[in-house]
């Protein structure tokens, strides 16, 4: 399966952004999907996922702030993120999963990456 981010970009703080993740190939990879970000000299962290009966998880650090959604027919994953802060800052990876979402959500169990998109907040 492959997987392109894009919407990606600058805002202030308090502002949004919306990213989106398309994907194709074959879809049997697609069950799980989710948002990772990553900053220069640290782990890559995870931000959110979706599941195919579409129940989703949160980082604490963006509950209440971000919501994860699916198009299953346009085969897109949708990251809207409100309220940004500087600390939003990072390179953001969409990623998937062939079986159920993981919890905790953790890198080594997905199967497909982006390339990201970078986000940057000040």
């Amino acid at each position: 399966v492959q997987l392109v981010e894009s919407g990606g970009g600058s805002a202030q703080a308090g502002g949004s952004l919306r990213l989106s993740c398309s994907y194709s190939g074959d879809i049997y990879y697609t069950a799980c999907m989710a948002w990772f970000r990553q900053t220069p000299g640290k782990e890559r962290e995870g931000v959110a996922t979706i599941d195919s009966d579409f129940s989703t998880t949160y980082a604490d650090s963006v509950k209440g702030r971000f919501t994860i959604s699916r198009d299953n027919p346009k085969n897109t994953v949708h990251l809207q993120m409100n309220s940004l802060k500087s600390e939003d800052t990072a390179m953001y990876y969409c990623a998937a999963r062939s079986g159920p979402c993981p919890s905790p959500q953790r890198e080594a169990d997905f199967d497909a990456w982006g390339q990201g998109t970078q986000v940057t907040v000040s």
